[in-house]
């Protein structure tokens, strides 16, 4: 076993975690939404910055999954924001499962 493999077994996969992978599953389905809704609305520069988080929603462990959500929830800055261009029936429900996936992450850091 090679020590890259050995490190990663130390950490439970994200199956084994699956508050987490629901969550960050159903962020990846309301984030697939507002890329698709750029893009029909031809507003290139949310599509590009939101186009690479669905997948890495989907396929990042949870220890990088606080660093997509992070990115995720940077698209609602107070300046800046996503809500400003795409529909809120859209935004709302993406930025609620993120702050809910953000909540289980900090709670298995808790946990230990």
């Amino acid at each position: 076993m090679r020590d890259g493999s050995r490190l990663a077994r130390r950490s439970p996969a994200r199956h084994e975690r699956p508050e987490i992978d629901e969550a960050a599953l159903a962020a990846a389905r309301h984030a697939d939404r507002l890329v698709a809704e750029a893009r029909s609305l031809g507003i290139a520069r949310w599509e590009t910055f939101l186009a690479p988080l669905p997948d890495r929603l989907r396929d990042d462990e949870p220890a990088a999954l606080r660093k997509t959500a992070l990115r995720v929830r940077a698209a609602y800055g107070a300046k800046d924001s996503v809500r400003d261009a795409l529909p809120a029936e859209l935004t709302e429900p993406l930025l609620d499962a993120i702050d809910r996936l953000l909540r289980e992450l900090a709670r298995r850091e808790a946990a230990g």
